[in-house]
């Protein structure tokens, strides 16, 4: 399936290829980066792109290169973080709100309303700065804003699927709520989750880079994405300081949002009988 989708789709073919790329660079990115991203040469800082520095150099003779290799580490690392512990928190949530309905489901989706009733970005800043500028905090920040668009398209498939003919019978046998739930109902709702996912994926990223431009992620001297980008801005006239870890941001999130187009047309039965 994953074979005809790549032939079929060449914008998820793009995305695939962008993506596992950036995973395969964060694997052996400590041993393919050029320099050391600490090392510090004040004699050649603010140098362009050259044949012994590919990326140039940042404010303080850092190799930009070697930076961005290792910083891919991080800004994956915090993607698939965020996305893993939110989905799963909003699975869990979801499920047994729509599992179990009445008053349970009345009160549980209101508490996911009021996290959602605040802009995210500006919860996530908040969150973030209140906790302090760290890797884990941003983390959490971005968990907490992110969970209840799971919850909410898990509460919804499980409303539609709990009533299901294969649901009945498997309660009239004697299953346990739990094994209803997970070996019938979960199966069967995991599609949307997925594509769900892999579109934050990409969105994530965006706004870890975001919290990071703004001080509030990983803190100095780590090589991530995002602080590399801020100083940049802070050195405007020196183009290739924020232009090329810029690059790598775009790159990794349209490789995500593509597979994710592609999974939503490969998952949906409409979109799926014009491939």
């Amino acid at each position: 399936m994953l074979r005809k989708l790549m032939k079929s789709d060449a914008t998820f073919t793009m995305g695939f290829v962008l993506f596992i790329g950036w995973i395969v660079i964060a694997a052996v990115a400590n041993w393919i980066a050029p320099y050391d991203t600490l090392a510090q040469n004040l004699a050649i800082r603010f140098q362009p792109p050259t044949g012994a520095h590919w990326f140039g150099t940042d404010s303080i003779g850092r190799d930009i290169l070697s930076r961005v290799l290792v910083g891919s580490r991080i800004s994956l690392f915090a993607g698939l973080t965020t996305i893993a512990l939110a989905s799963t928190f909003g699975l869990i949530y979801g499920g047994i709100a729509g599992y179990v309905g009445g008053i349970v489901d009345d009160v549980m989706m209101r508490v996911s309303e009021m996290v959602l009733a605040f802009p995210g970005i500006i919860l996530a800043m908040t969150i973030a700065a209140a906790l302090g500028p760290s890797l884990f905090n941003s983390l959490l920040a971005m968990v907490v804003i992110w969970w209840p668009n799971y919850a909410r398209v898990m509460r919804s498939m499980v409303i539609a699927n709990k009533n299901e003919e294969y649901v009945e019978a498997s309660r009239s046998l004697g299953a346990s709520h739990l094994r209803v739930f997970f070996i019938e109902i979960l199966p069967h709702s995991l599609g949307p989750m997925l594509v769900l996912a892999t579109l934050d994926f990409g969105n994530a990223i965006l706004l870890f880079s975001g919290l990071s431009y703004l001080g509030l992620g990983s803190p100095p001297p780590t090589p991530e994405w995002g602080a590399m980008v801020a100083d940049g801005a802070l050195n405007f006239n020196y183009w290739w300081i924020s232009t090329f870890p810029g690059l790598a941001i775009l790159t990794m999130a349209v490789g995500a949002n593509f597979i994710g187009d592609g999974l939503r047309d490969l998952l949906d039965p409409k979109l799926r009988k014009g491939m």
